[in-house]
């Protein structure tokens, strides 16, 4: 595919296969040009150790398998997007915004080095695609989307893994807390 080109999936308009390459974070923002993408692939890295040794010690305490299945989508997101950004600059050719599409593995090389290479995008889904009433001030006669994001697997196992620990283990952040204060009155009553 080419940047830009889109399908429908399953025939629905509100759910496309829309291919773009994200050059950066989330929704497209970067920051420093090749010295920043460096920095920010050795730091998802660093956040991939950091979260895989908390992983290790939520093990360790016996946490839920809910609580680890949610954690793990988080790191498992973290590595895809990582793998993508490492590997995808250095096994294809860059692609064309004019229609044209980008090659595996060419004579020449990738478009970018280790680490430096884009994450492709591809899940959109524009539930609402319209344009505002003009009688509506300040935004009247403006198109409006709502859901406007393009994502891939990776970002959605991320975004799956924090929403269930939010919705479904928010007590994990007030056990500590529980413990603590429960050792506190303990110390008062043994004074």
């Amino acid at each position: 595919m080419s940047i830009g080109e889109n399908f429908d999936m399953l025939g629905l308009d509100w759910a496309k296969i829309y291919f773009i390459e994200n050059p950066g974070m989330a929704f497209g923002l970067s920051f420093g040009g090749t010295i920043g993408k460096l920095i920010l692939s050795v730091f998802r890295i660093v956040m991939v150790a950091v979260l895989l040794y908390i992983m290790r010690g939520l093990i360790k305490a016996k946490e839920s398998v809910s609580f680890l299945i949610a954690f793990a989508l988080i790191i498992a997101g973290a590595m895809g997007n990582i793998i993508d950004s490492a590997f995808y600059g250095l096994i294809f050719s860059a692609s064309e915004y004019h229609g044209g599409v980008a090659e595996f593995m060419p004579e020449a090389g990738g478009y970018a080095g280790f680490l430096h290479g884009k994450v492709v995008d591809m899940f959109y889904f524009p539930l609402i695609d319209t344009v505002l009433p003009d009688w509506l001030p300040i935004w009247g006669g403006e198109r409006f989307q709502f859901f406007r994001p393009i994502f891939n697997l990776a970002d959605s196992a991320i975004t799956v893994g924090v929403a269930w620990i939010l919705l479904f283990h928010r007590s994990f952040f007030t056990k500590s807390d529980k413990k603590d204060k429960a050792v506190k009155e303990e110390v008062v009553l043994n004074s």
